[in-house]
C-alpha cells in the first residue's frame, strides 16, 4: 500500500492499523451473521462489507455521501434535499455502515441513485470499493473518519469532505494521542464543514488544513407531519379521557434504564405515564426484560399496528421498541429525559425534541453535542440537572405544570427554528468544491 506524502511514522501507523483490521475481517463477518439472527439487513450484501460487488459497475459521477447511521441518514435528508433543489439531477451513492441506517436511506433514493454497505477500512475492500462506483466527490457525516479510505480516495482523485462535522475536546485528545494515524487522516480531507466554531477550531487542530463553519444540518430536520399526529393520537388513546401526563426518556443508553426506574418507583402514586425509547434495537428486548423483572406492568409498541389497544389502567410503562418513529414519541410527551446524558456517555441531539415542541431535562453529560445544549438552555428550551433522580423529579414537575409546559414547549421550537439554514449553505459549498455549477 503506497502511501504518498506522509511521513515515515505516518506510513508505519497506517500499514499497522490497515494490518489489523485485515486480520479481523473474519470476526467482523462473523459478528455481522451471528447479528443478522435479530435484524436479518445485516446479511443483506454482506460481500459488499469486503469490497465484493455482484452487480454491474454503475455509471461514474456520483455524489457519494456516507451516513453511518440512523441519525445521521436522517440528518443527511435535509442536505440531500438542498442538494437536488441546486441541482436536479445530480446522482447519489448512499452507504451505510448499520442497518437502521440503510433502511432509512432506502426513502431518500431516486432513480439513478445507489446504495451500498460501506466496506471495512482495509486497502482492497476500499480500492474495490472505489472502482466499483467511481465518485465524483465524496461525503462523510459529523465524526466518521476512515484513514486507509481517505488516502485511496486522494491517490483515486476523490475529494472528501467531512459533514456537518463535530469534535469534542475529548475526541480532539483521543486523536492527538493517535496522532501518526489520524493527522493524516485529517490533511486528506478536502474541506470540513463544522457545525459550530469551537469544532472548527478542534478540527484545525487536528490538521485539516480548511473548514468552514455552516451550523448544524438537525436544525433542519422538518418532523414528518403524519408522525406528529399519530403520536398526538397516542396520547389520546393512552389517556383514555383522563389527564394522565406522559415523561418520555429518549434514546436511552445502557446503564440509565436501572437509574430511570428505580427513580420512578419512588414517585408517589399516581405516577404519570412512563414512555422509555431505548438509543439501539439490539437492547430493546433486554430493556423489557429489566422492566418485567421489576415488577412494571409493559405495554410495547411493537405489540400494536396504527393503533394501540385500550389502556389498562394498571399500565405503568411504555416501551418505544420501533424504528423511525422518534417524532411520534415526542408528540406524545410532555417533556423529555435526554438519553445518553445521566451516563457519561455525551448525551444524544436534542434538537429534534425541540422541533417537534418537547422540552428536555438533561443530565450533566452532553459533551457530544455541547453547544447545541448550552443554546438550548440559554433559549429556555432546555434545563439541566445534575442526576437522574432529579431529572425525574423535575420532569413530572414540569409535565404536571401545564402552562409552564406550554411556555416552554412555544420556546422550544422557536429555538429550533432560529437555528436552521445549515442545508443551504454546506450544499453551495459541496457544488462548488465538486466543479458543478450552482443552480
Amino acid at each position: 500500500m503506497t502511501t504518498p506524502g506522509l511521513r515515515l511514522a505516518e506510513r508505519w501507523a497506517l500499514r499497522t492499523y490497515a494490518a489489523l483490521l485485515w486480520l479481523l475481517q473474519p470476526a467482523y463477518g462473523l459478528k455481522l451473521w451471528w447479528r443478522g439472527r435479530r435484524e436479518p439487513l445485516y446479511r443483506w450484501r454482506m460481500g459488499e462489507r469486503f469490497g465484493c460487488y455482484r452487480d454491474p459497475a454503475p455509471a461514474p459521477g456520483a455524489l457519494w455521501l456516507h451516513a453511518v447511521s440512523l441519525g445521521e441518514t436522517r440528518a443527511a435528508a435535509g442536505l440531500i434535499e438542498a442538494l437536488r433543489a441546486r441541482q436536479p439531477d445530480v446522482r447519489l451513492l448512499l452507504t451505510h455502515g448499520t442497518a437502521t441506517g440503510l433502511e432509512a436511506g432506502r426513502t431518500l433514493l431516486r432513480e439513478g441513485d445507489a446504495q451500498a454497505w460501506l466496506p471495512y477500512d482495509t486497502p482492497g475492500a476500499v480500492r474495490r470499493f472505489l472502482a466499483h462506483h467511481r465518485p465524483t466527490l465524496g461525503l462523510l457525516m459529523e465524526t466518521e473518519v476512515w484513514p486507509v479510505l481517505q488516502q485511496a480516495a486522494v491517490r483515486h482523485g476523490v475529494p472528501m469532505v467531512l459533514v456537518n462535522a463535530r469534535l469534542s475536546e475529548r475526541s480532539l485528545r483521543q486523536g492527538q494521542r493517535l496522532r501518526a494515524l489520524m493527522q493524516p487522516a485529517a490533511r486528506s480531507l478536502a474541506l470540513a464543514l463544522a457545525q459550530t466554531e469551537g469544532d472548527a477550531a478542534r478540527l484545525r487542530a487536528m490538521g485539516v488544513m480548511r473548514v468552514e463553519v455552516c451550523g448544524n444540518l438537525k436544525f433542519d430536520m422538518t418532523p414528518p407531519e403524519a408522525l406528529m399526529t399519530q403520536g398526538q393520537a397516542w396520547r389520546q388513546q393512552w389517556q383514555g379521557g383522563l389527564p394522565r401526563p406522559v415523561v418520555l426518556a429518549a434514546s436511552t443508553r445502557e446503564g440509565e434504564e436501572g437509574p430511570l426506574l428505580a427513580a420512578w418507583r419512588s414517585l408517589p402514586v399516581p405516577r404519570p405515564l412512563l414512555l422509555v425509547v431505548p438509543r439501539h434495537p439490539q437492547r430493546f428486548d433486554e430493556v423489557a426484560a429489566l422492566m418485567c423483572a421489576d415488577g412494571w406492568h409493559l405495554l410495547r409498541r411493537s405489540n400494536w399496528g396504527h393503533t394501540p389497544p385500550p389502556m389498562a389502567g394498571d399500565v405503568d410503562v411504555i416501551l418505544g421498541d420501533s424504528l423511525g418513529e422518534m417524532p411520534a414519541y415526542y408528540a406524545a410527551a410532555d417533556v423529555a429525559l435526554l438519553g445518553g446524558s445521566f451516563a457519561p456517555l455525551g448525551g444524544q441531539n436534542l434538537i429534534e425534541a425541540a422541533a417537534c415542541g418537547c422540552p428536555v431535562i438533561m443530565g450533566p453529560h452532553t459533551f457530544n453535542f455541547a453547544e447545541a445544549a448550552e443554546l438550548a438552555l440559554q433559549a429556555e428550551a432546555a434545563e439541566r440537572v445534575t442526576s437522574m433522580q432529579d431529572g425525574v423529579a423535575r420532569a413530572v414537575q414540569l409535565a404536571t405544570s401545564r402552562q409552564v409546559q406550554s411556555e416552554m414547549s412555544q420556546r422550544s421550537r422557536a429555538f429550533a427554528t432560529a437555528h436552521r439554514g445549515a442545508a443551504a449553505r454546506m450544499a453551495q459549498q459541496i457544488l462548488a468544491l465538486s466543479g458543478t455549477a450552482i443552480r
